[in-house]
């Protein structure tokens, strides 16, 4: 499909739908880390992704390598490493941030290994886009170290890594086919929780667990697992990476809105001005293919 063809509303909607599902996790995550060591957590997200549903739904047309590569780069990478980031290293706020330089991993990715053209209106929108993004990370103001920024930037290259390899799977079951690589991602995150993070330390989580630790794991597994990438990963099997994308430069803006909300971080006039900015870049990018449409009707 054309990268300038636009968008059906409806998948627009879903698309914004991800987005909130995804800007607002951030916020659930560190209510779950309050509780459970983070690989832990990642592990007991993506095992309850799998079952019972992988019993449910048959496995995708689509090869156990392309399935296993999916769960190693979301599971694995992207959750493992961003949950150990959040775990001490970086606050929700700014992980919602930083994990956006995915865009820019995808795009180039697609580029090199799809050959999906990037237009000029594009790249601008990018610009934009990364404009507002420096403008918070130039106003950080400690919550996070060298190591958070280091293991969020590794998270972002396999979410990045994973969304081209989704999109290679083409127009499989999509919900199945996140149920199906959680498979890949569960067994090894819970192997390295309990070879870094210790048995002990598992038990005692599970043992300690409350009522918003439950329900915190349980919209990991359910809302941001199955309903926000089986969502996502449809999309892109279906429009080019570059236009899917952009889309998720608002997580970080629901990110830190549900950050100051719940967790009372601070939301200064700088970053409502940095959000303009990723906003303006999303509008470009959405709006600049309907030009030729209108044109076409004069």
């Amino acid at each position: 499909m054309s990268v300038s063809t636009p968008l059906p509303l409806r998948h627009v909607l879903m698309a914004l739908a991800v987005v909130a599902i995804w800007g607002s996790n951030f916020v659930v995550i560190r209510l779950g880390l309050n509780t459970f060591p983070p690989l832990m957590f990642a592990g007991l997200r993506f095992l309850l992704a799998a079952v019972p549903a992988v019993f449910l739904l048959p496995r995708p047309q689509v090869s156990w390598r392309n399935l296993a590569a999916y769960g190693a780069c979301v599971g694995v990478g992207q959750f493992g490493l961003l949950y150990t980031a959040m775990g001490a290293h970086i606050s929700p706020g700014l992980a919602s941030l930083v994990i956006q330089t995915q865009v820019f991993f995808t795009i180039f990715l697609a580029m090199r290994l799809t050959h999906e053209p990037v237009q000029g209106f594009q790249w601008l929108a990018l610009l934009f886009a990364a404009a507002g993004l420096g403008v918070i990370a130039s106003r950080t103001d400690g919550t996070t170290t060298v190591l958070g920024l280091v293991l969020v930037l590794g998270a972002a290259l396999s979410w990045a890594t994973g969304n081209v390899v989704g999109k290679q799977a083409g127009r499989v079951h999509m919900l199945a086919y996140v149920v199906w690589s959680s498979l890949f991602a569960a067994p090894p995150l819970l192997l390295m929780s309990w070879l870094t993070e210790g048995p002990e330390r598992m038990a005692l989580a599970l043992h300690s667990a409350g009522s918003t630790a439950w329900l915190a794991l349980l919209w990991q597994a359910l809302g941001n697992t199955l309903i926000g990438y089986g969502l996502w990963s449809w999309l892109l099997s279906r429009h080019a990476a570059a236009q899917i994308v952009p889309m998720a430069l608002l997580v970080p803006v629901v990110g830190m809105s549900t950050a100051a909300w719940f967790l009372a971080e601070p939301l200064p006039a700088w970053k409502l001005m940095a959000a303009g900015l990723v906003m303006g870049g999303l509008a470009l990018n959405l709006l600049w293919p309907l030009r030729p449409w209108r044109r076409s009707l004069a």
